[in-house]
């Protein structure tokens, strides 16, 4: 039997994502988010809600550009501290020894420890109520080469991605199926 609560956000577990921003001046900081999600595949689009409170808030806002930083287990102790401490007092990219790389298209930087980052161009600011959502348009998304096999294949579950669930970190664990399994045909055993 379930037991009713009231409303709230249950939508576990989410990917744990580090967003780096600037303020254009030579100011940057992270910022952890959990709320981020796909919007759309053509335009490609995403989304990230972010408390008007928060240092990053008005960098994004300002610059109306971010970047999504996906986390791995490894960055497990960085992403919980960039969504904990202030960028008002402290440079999380020195205390984590996190290493800004330059973007393509937007300046805030790429966090050069992130095995997928994915620059983004706010299109939209949707104020919902203790969240603001930032739609944006992804303008290009970077991927460590070392996850790729020698026909470009892209194989993030090898860099043992980080979600968030319910106030946990938690590591990915084994693969249970690909998409479309449960309907693949099965080749008939030769016999």
């Amino acid at each position: 039997m379930k037991k009713t609560w009231k409303p709230g956000n249950m939508l576990y577990p989410l990917p744990a994502v580090m967003v780096s921003v600037t303020d254009g001046k030579g100011n940057d900081n992270i910022i952890t988010v959990a709320w981020a999600g796909t919007v759309c595949t053509n335009p490609p689009m995403v989304s990230i809600s972010v408390r008007p409170s928060r240092f990053s808030y008005d960098m994004i806002k300002n610059t109306g550009e971010f970047v999504i930083n996906l986390t791995t287990e490894k960055l497990a102790y960085a992403t919980d501290y960039c969504g904990v401490r202030s960028g008002r007092d402290v440079d999380k990219f020195k205390e984590m020894n996190l290493t800004k790389e330059k973007a393509d298209f937007v300046k805030a930087p790429m966090i050069g420890e992130s095995p997928v980052s994915i620059e983004c161009k706010v299109r939209e600011v949707k104020e919902l109520g203790s969240h603001h959502m930032f739609l944006a348009e992804v303008l290009a998304v970077h991927a460590e080469e070392a996850y790729m096999d020698q026909n470009d294949k892209f194989h993030l579950n090898k860099s043992h991605p980080l979600v968030y669930s319910h106030g946990e970190y938690l590591g990915l664990g084994k693969s249970l199926g690909t998409f479309g399994y449960s309907v693949k045909k099965r080749k008939k055993a030769r016999g």
